[in-house]
């Protein structure tokens, strides 16, 4: 008879609100660790294509449907920078500091280009971003395979039409609309260049290459743990606190 309390509506009512919060915590959890999974594999997947031998741009991304199995490898691309296409993409930041990527097409022997992200660079004293001259002449760059970004439901948007010089996002379509040759349907993530990037003017912030990125699996599996901590404290809380009230209720049935 001690547990009938449990039957009256007030608490079921609260039955019904710790099983709806237990879950929605057991779920946080299940997606933490579904997110860490995802990270395991993006790291597994970047590690692997970037042990794989280097090769020629052209040979690596051929084309379009070629882009996804050629994502994070080492290549090498040889030509000379079309220095007056480089453009930069806003809202960047590296180690706290706060800046842009600078991208410049390189014109290969072929005829087509490939957009290099040559780095990232800082705001001068001005507060304005202003892109370093890359190096002249013919240039052998080596780096990683980057897809082009896409804007998702929400973020700037870019106008469709006219020459930009500061995009929101790494949009090698709307980069190719403004330039008369083709342009490779992926960018190369610079590690080295030779010649390299001019040292430019001391006074002026420094052009930073972003290299070989190592991916963080973050605190995914911490924020797991949480959860379900968090889901045992809850459900084992409520459970203490009904056999409080049912002890209490005996006292009073004696």
């Amino acid at each position: 008879m001690r547990w009938c309390f449990a039957l009256r509506l007030k608490w079921i009512v609260r039955h019904v609100l710790v099983v709806i919060l237990c879950s929605v915590m057991i779920m946080a959890s299940f997606w933490q660790w579904q997110r860490l999974d995802d990270k395991r594999h993006y790291r597994d997947l970047v590690q692997a294509r970037q042990a794989a031998p280097r090769q020629d741009i052209v040979t690596v991304v051929p084309d379009e449907p070629a882009v996804a199995g050629a994502l994070y490898r080492s290549v090498d691309a040889t030509g000379t920078y079309a220095a007056s296409d480089t453009f930069v993409v806003e809202n960047r930041s590296l180690n706290g500091a706060s800046g842009a990527w600078v991208l410049t097409p390189l014109l290969l022997d072929a005829g087509d280009a490939v957009v290099v992200n040559r780095g990232f660079v800082g705001f001068d004293r001005e507060g304005e971003i202003v892109p370093p001259t890359p190096p002249a002449g013919r240039v052998r760059v080596e780096g990683l395979v980057y897809p082009s970004q896409e804007r998702g439901r929400f973020g700037p948007k870019d106008p469709p039409e006219g020459t930009l010089s500061v995009l929101a996002r790494v949009d090698l379509d709307r980069l190719a609309r403004q330039v008369d040759y083709r342009v490779v349907p992926a960018y190369v993530q610079l590690v080295s260049s030779d010649p390299p990037e001019p040292i430019g003017d001391p006074t002026m912030p420094v052009l930073v290459a972003l290299g070989t990125p190592e991916p963080d699996l973050g605190t995914h599996l911490a924020y797991a743990v949480q959860w379900g901590i968090f889901t045992i404290i809850a459900g084992g809380g409520y459970l203490l606190l009904l056999r409080r009230v049912a002890e209490e209720e005996g006292k009073e049935l004696d």
